[in-house]
């Protein structure tokens, strides 16, 4: 295994890496809050804006391991509130193409720091 990391994206804050690659081919991103890395805030605005965050972070990191979001086979989304599923999908949908990845979407009670998503995914070399 081989840790993967980027000052493009926020650094891991606990016992965690921004991603791994297993060396047989798969490489795991963590979950993604709406950190800007250059400020270590969340942008301002909703669910859209913070969306467009997760997405550009994780984007990140899958290039630093040399990699793009087309080698993404399956992602999970996590959000705050179900509500905001059409505006998360609208932001989702600009960072992919067909064929797109496999795909879970929930919602859950609270996410860290009061973010409104956080996002998971794997590709593949």
């Amino acid at each position: 295994m081989k840790s993967i990391q980027t000052e493009k994206a926020p650094a891991a804050i606990g016992p965690y890496s921004q991603a791994i690659d297993s060396g047989a081919g798969l490489v795991f991103v963590s979950g993604q809050l709406p950190v800007d890395p250059a400020t270590g805030a969340f942008p301002e605005g909703g669910v859209q804006v913070q969306t467009r965050q997760v997405l550009t972070n994780a984007k990140s990191i899958l290039e630093a391991a040399g990699l793009g979001m087309q080698n993404v086979v399956k992602t999970t989304v996590f959000l705050a509130d179900m509500a905001d599923f059409a505006a998360m999908n609208e932001v989702y949908a600009q960072f992919f193409s067909a064929p797109f990845p496999a795909r879970s979407a929930v919602a859950v009670k609270t996410l860290p720091k009061g973010a409104l998503i956080e996002f998971e995914c794997i590709a593949v070399r």
